[in-house]
């Protein structure tokens, strides 16, 4: 039967099953996969409610359940286009090893967990790049990097915020020229229609940052030899949807906080902006492929309807320590995965 050498890929006994390192190696990824996706519908299920939150218009549990749902119909009925670009777009066919696989999940993951303890919106794009980004090229070198697709990814990556910023900006202007000479009573109609913005980021999110976790497991399942090409199974997607929902339903009340209360103080007015202008990003991006971070376009997209309003009351410090997470998110990922690498080397696997 067919045998590879590098370190965790491919070890097919006699019998044409997998060897029980890789075995192991596969369980572990799926296992740290899964905890990828809570911590991240952890951690990015501020920007999804975060506004409705803060502005009163629904209440917290009710937002969380309503954004997890909205996002398990995305996830489950919509393509998969940003897993593919994710699974096949990235990374040499022959660098894509378990090892590598592991080493690049645990580096996103404890950068995950760091950012939702300390209560900033990270982004899972920039984490899992990073740590791709590591472990390949400590272990199969910079070569085996699809430049031109991380290229193609990190230029929708950065684009995207400074999108969101000009859209709240312009969204705001345009909220406060048609609202002009309304009665307060306008809140109870902007408060209302809350439901349907969260449903509508629910569904871009499940759409777009939820297929990352779903792309790492059908790449390990392609390095373990139990398929012959990247297609996402069923179980995969609902093993996802269901650790990603789970984390948005449990709810990231750091980053709620700091996205509700911090940057700007958010009417309904500004919720609807804010939600409007976010979803109408992350929908475009996910139909054409483009994996990008919801908590980083809801982010700036807040910053940009505060701009619009009273430049002033955006707390302008905050922002900036968001940005810098962003900025430090790649590198960081990048070296924890080449650490990581470097000690797998060293214990042989």
């Amino acid at each position: 039967m067919q045998t590879f050498t590098p370190r965790g890929r491919i070890a097919y006994s006699q019998k044409g099953r997998i060897d029980a390192l890789t075995q192991t190696l596969l369980v572990a990824i799926i296992a740290t996969t899964l905890c990828f996706a809570f911590i991240s519908g952890l951690n990015d299920s501020g920007s999804l409610v975060a506004t409705a939150i803060s502005s009163r218009a629904l209440a917290p549990r009710v937002a969380l359940l309503v954004a997890a749902a909205a996002g398990f119909v995305g996830f489950i009925l919509f393509g998969t286009a940003v897993a593919a670009t994710i699974g096949t777009g990235l990374v040499q066919a022959q660098a894509i090893t378990l090892d590598v696989l592991l080493s690049a999940t645990v580096s996103a993951t404890l950068w995950l967990i760091a950012a939702a303890y300390l209560g900033l919106p990270s982004s899972s794009t920039h984490a899992l790049l990073g740590g791709l980004i590591g472990a390949v090229t400590v272990t199969h070198g910079v070569h085996s990097l699809l430049i031109l697709g991380f290229a193609r990814v990190l230029l929708v990556l950065f684009i995207a915020p400074f999108i969101g910023l000009v859209m709240g900006h312009l969204f705001m202007r345009l909220a406060i020229y048609v609202t002009r000479g309304a009665s307060p009573s306008i809140n109870r109609f902007f408060k209302r229609i809350q439901v349907f913005n969260v449903i509508a980021l629910g569904l871009s999110y499940g759409t777009n940052d939820g297929q990352k976790g779903i792309a790492l497991m059908t790449m390990a399942l392609v390095a373990a030899g139990a398929q012959s090409s990247f297609q996402v199974p069923l179980w995969v997607k609902l093993l996802g949807a269901v650790a990603l929902l789970s984390g948005i339903s449990t709810g990231g009340w750091r980053t709620i906080r700091t996205l509700g209360r911090r940057i700007y103080k958010v009417r309904p007015i500004h919720a609807f902006v804010a939600q409007t202008s976010s979803a109408t990003i992350v929908l475009t991006a996910a139909a054409l492929g483009g994996p990008v971070s919801t908590p980083q376009i809801v982010s700036t997209s807040i910053m940009g309807l505060g701009s619009a309003e009273r430049m002033s009351g955006v707390r302008w410090e905050i922002a900036g320590q968001i940005v810098m997470a962003w900025l430090l998110t790649i590198p960081i990922s990048a070296l924890v995965a080449a650490g990581l690498q470097f000690l797998a080397a060293h214990i042989g696997l």
